[in-house]
């Protein structure tokens, strides 16, 4: 956002200053209730499960990754869960139908109990076409899951350049769909991406850094006043 405000003439980079976003992530980062997703959906436990954020706009939302050969779709064992709302749901409901994956796909629409949203899935995964700073991956990774995301926007910045998630071009569901089946296996790498991001995220977007930030910004700009 810096970068786009300096190239439209709106200010020189010495005179924007970033701060990160932060949230309350302590009650994501203990031990998180598993099962609430799938018993809603009468998923068995054993069934891995990977969160779809759906939003709300054309632009943010993309194509769930289809079925067919080596993809998340064509594994019986998988189950989805699309959460958030908005305009493009039905659009996706239809999609979901047309690829046969209409028992395998539930919409859970907004949802304010994150900690049992995150406590059953998987992997996370973020496809959109545009983003700013993706808070549902920040919660994610403060739950130390695993995530996919389309490298858009700040997205790279937060998994670290691909350190601590998986990161896909936008717009290729190919590649998306064989990162989802990566991580789905569980692997080593997959573990040390996720454990990288929580560390990560507690560390530089938690609500106290934000406060601490935005505290000694005013006081700066307060203190260059006095001087003036």
């Amino acid at each position: 956002m810096r970068d786009d405000l300096v190239g439209l003439g709106i200010a020189e980079a010495g005179r924007i200053r970033v701060v990160p976003l932060g949230l309350d992530l302590a009650h994501l980062a203990g031990d998180l209730p598993r099962g609430a997703l799938r018993r809603r959906r009468g998923s068995r436990t054993k069934h891995p499960s990977w969160g779809w954020w759906a939003a709300s706009c054309r632009s943010r939302t993309a194509h769930v990754p289809p079925g067919g050969a080596d993809r998340p779709g064509d594994r019986d064992d998988v189950r989805f869960a699309l959460v958030g709302d908005g305009e493009e749901r039905p659009a996706l409901e239809a999609l979901c139908r047309e690829m046969g994956l209409g028992s395998r796909v539930t919409f859970f629409g907004w949802r304010r109990d994150l900690a049992a949203v995150y406590g059953d899935l998987d992997v996370v995964v973020n496809a959109s076409r545009n983003e700013g700073t993706p808070v549902a991956l920040i919660e994610a990774l403060a739950a130390s899951r695993p995530v996919v995301a389309t490298r858009v926007g700040g997205t790279p910045d937060l998994l670290g350049g691909g350190e601590r998630g998986r990161l896909v071009p936008p717009g290729e569901p190919e590649e998306l769909a064989r990162a989802v089946l990566d991580t789905l296996t569980g692997s080593e790498a997959a573990r040390r991406r996720a454990q990288a991001g929580r560390e990560h995220v507690l560390t530089h977007h938690s609500s106290d850094r934000l406060v601490r930030d935005v505290d000694a910004l005013y006081r700066e700009l307060r203190a260059a006043k006095k001087a003036a």
